[in-house]
């Protein structure tokens, strides 16, 4: 059997989290929450989870900066970004911090786990410091 992969879920919206984590955890994954970006950072240096799910909006710290922290880092994990903001220059900002999915609220739970296996079947993001991902 595989190993069992992990995903930090980051959201403020604590429905919206939990039913992301329980979908998630029916679908074999193990789910660890943060509530803003600075739980987020904490969470990754400390849990070194396989995937993180990003809210844009939060209170306190927001997803551009987390974004925008682990841009050049190596080791930093795929993101997949969610967002209720309809705006084409979020999505492209997102995508040049190296996003590796966005999807806009309200999506189908299908439609995540989706992105999910996409994003866990991709091979690792290899970025040079100063490097732009592509």
């Amino acid at each position: 059997m595989a190993e069992q992969k992990t995903i930090l879920v980051v959201d403020d919206d604590l429905e919206l989290s939990d039913g992301l984590r329980a979908m998630l955890e029916r679908s074999g994954y193990r789910v660890i929450q943060a509530r803003d970006g600075h739980q987020a950072k904490q969470q990754v240096y400390a849990q070194r989870p396989d995937l993180v799910i990003l809210d844009m909006m939060m209170p306190r710290m927001g997803g551009y900066p987390v974004l925008e922290h682990f841009k050049d880092k190596a080791d930093a994990p795929p993101i997949i970004m969610m967002t209720a903001n309809e705006g084409s220059r979020h999505k492209a900002y997102a995508e040049y911090l190296g996003v590796i999915d966005y999807m806009r609220k309200p999506f189908a739970m299908e439609k995540l786990l989706e992105a999910v296996e996409r994003a866990l079947a991709a091979p690792p993001r290899v970025v040079k410091p100063g490097e732009v991902p592509e």
